[in-house]
């Protein structure tokens, strides 16, 4: 019988909806254990996940688990991107953007079969400003409300609470010139955000970018422009049924190395974390750097 793969799973005790508990007793449960040994590390801090999958990577570990939301799975992947060390992830938050663009379930049962089912895609990740992205990076109206809903308390987090945020916020937000350089050529644009995609969505599957791949090697830049409220409902079911390409008011570009300038709240929105990195922001790809079972 072949060596069984050694597995760490780690797990964020406070992040999410609170599924972890009830994550951690399917692990118990449903885990291959004739292939897999497996322990499990609780992070403790801001951060701590990036240090423990890197140290897992450098220990020989085969496959590191996030159990969170979609901060620790940017963590892991953050700890793991270069090696040869597998990611899984099983989802507890509220968006889970990089599973759902997976097509792994966000039931934790379900999830766990695609753990043990243990097949591997390599897929691109993306660099902020030194920071590292697995899925969404995106600046204007998007970091906002990255930014306010990242402050809210985690229990009261959710899609309607997402929602509810940004029709409060939405009216007198105004739009920004901004000036894009892709791969050397540069423009223009009046923007109220500006999404960077290596994932398609930003997670309860709404999708952003729907001809966006996670493997091909590019960034795909949704530039969406000021949309009267009159079209902002129309626009929404543009996003939530896969169809934002089509809106008028949406336009896609694509290349492997991005500068915006004007980032004028000096955030970004990077896996759904509000992130400061100033008002220059450089976006590169990195294609398939990180090894995910799904």
């Amino acid at each position: 019988m072949a060596d069984k793969e050694k597995v760490l799973v780690i797990i964020n005790p406070v992040s999410g909806t609170g599924k972890q508990k009830s994550a951690l007793k399917a692990i118990d449960k449903q885990i291959d254990r004739i292939n897999f040994d497996y322990e499990i590390a609780e992070t403790q801090y801001a951060h701590h996940a990036t240090e423990i999958a890197r140290q897992a990577a450098a220990d020989g570990y085969d496959i590191v688990v996030a159990v969170g939301g979609d901060g620790t799975v940017n963590e892991v992947a953050s700890g793991l991107v270069g090696t040869q060390t597998k990611m899984g992830i099983i989802p507890c938050g509220s968006g889970n953007g990089l599973a759902r663009c997976l097509k792994i379930p966000v039931t934790p049962a379900k999830a766990i079969k695609v753990l043990n089912d243990n097949k591997m895609k390599r897929i691109d990740t993306m660099e902020v400003n030194g920071h590292f992205c697995t899925s969404i990076a995106g600046i204007g109206f998007d970091a906002l409300i990255a930014k306010e809903f990242q402050e809210k308390p985690k229990n009261t987090r959710g899609f309607h609470s997402y929602l509810q945020l940004i029709a409060a916020k939405y009216p007198k937000y105004k739009p920004n010139q901004y000036k894009l350089e892709i791969d050397g050529i540069s423009s223009v644009h009046k923007a109220m955000f500006i999404c960077l995609a290596n994932a398609n969505q930003f997670g309860y599957n709404a999708i952003v970018s729907p001809d966006s791949r996670i493997d091909d090697g590019l960034i795909d830049i949704c530039i969406v422009k000021n949309i009267p409220l009159l079209s902002a409902t129309p626009t929404a079911l543009l996003l939530m049924t896969n169809n934002l390409n089509h809106s008028p008011r949406v336009k896609i570009l694509r290349g492997k190395n991005v500068k915006i300038c004007n980032n004028t709240n000096g955030y970004a929105n990077i896996d759904g974390e509000a992130i400061e990195v100033g008002k220059t922001v450089e976006i590169s790809i990195l294609h398939k750097s990180l090894m995910v079972i799904c």
